[in-house]
């Protein structure tokens, strides 16, 4: 039996039990176990996994951090890493490789790829959230179609916000987690500054499309 496939102690029905102490391995290849885990679990998921479901496949006394810190560590000179976002860690590819996943691929044509306009509305509910249409059109000078809405909302990086306070109380819009994600933020504290958002709207296009 492999270091990998551990014993599992009877539950009260039955059950297998997960271990998470692993208490009959040495120290260090407990340690390399826990390392393990966490990297199969972030390898399959895809959205970031936060610290209280990786500590769910460790044992008590561990650190999730040093945990990461140590996988990170190892990945140094990969084309991967380890990254920190939207509350949580995720793998994912370095941006130096972008070009040659677009070749290899042709990843470049992918579903997340925007129109101008649609990055310029999704910056503006980001900048501006909670925002209806009316609000949209002030600041474009004018309507905002609902297909172009509809689109950021199939692509689950908009959803509805609270009613706005304009006669009839239409719709708000907010961002989602998932376009935390998407441009790497671990909230909307880490945007732009704001008058330097239009200058940095093909930085985050590009970010969106490796």
């Amino acid at each position: 039996m492999t270091a990998a496939a551990r014993k599992r102690k009877p539950a009260d029905k039955g059950a297998a039990v997960f271990d998470r102490e692993l208490e009959d391995l040495p120290q260090e290849l407990r340690w390399r176990e826990w390392m393990g885990r966490i990297e199969a679990v972030l390898f399959a998921s895809g959205s970031p996994v936060g610290r209280e479901d990786l500590a769910r496949v460790v044992g008590q006394g561990a650190s999730v951090d040093m945990l990461i810190d140590d996988i990170q560590a190892e990945l140094v000179g990969r084309p991967y890493e380890l990254a920190e976002v939207s509350g949580g860690w995720m793998f994912r590819t370095k941006t130096q490789f972008a070009d040659a996943i677009k070749a290899a691929a042709d990843l470049g044509e992918q579903s997340l790829a925007f129109t101008e306009m649609e990055m310029g509305v999704l910056c503006a509910i980001a900048y501006h959230q909670p925002i209806d249409r009316a609000g949209l059109k002030d600041i474009f000078g004018k309507e905002v179609s609902r297909d172009l809405l509809a689109r950021l909302r199939f692509k689950d990086l908009i959803t509805s916000g609270p009613r706005s306070p304009r006669p009839g109380a239409p719709h708000s819009f907010v961002t989602t987690a998932t376009f935390l994600t998407t441009f790497d933020l671990q909230s909307l504290r880490d945007l732009p500054e704001l008058d330097l958002a239009v200058g940095n709207v093909g930085d985050i296009t590009r970010a969106a499309q490796v």
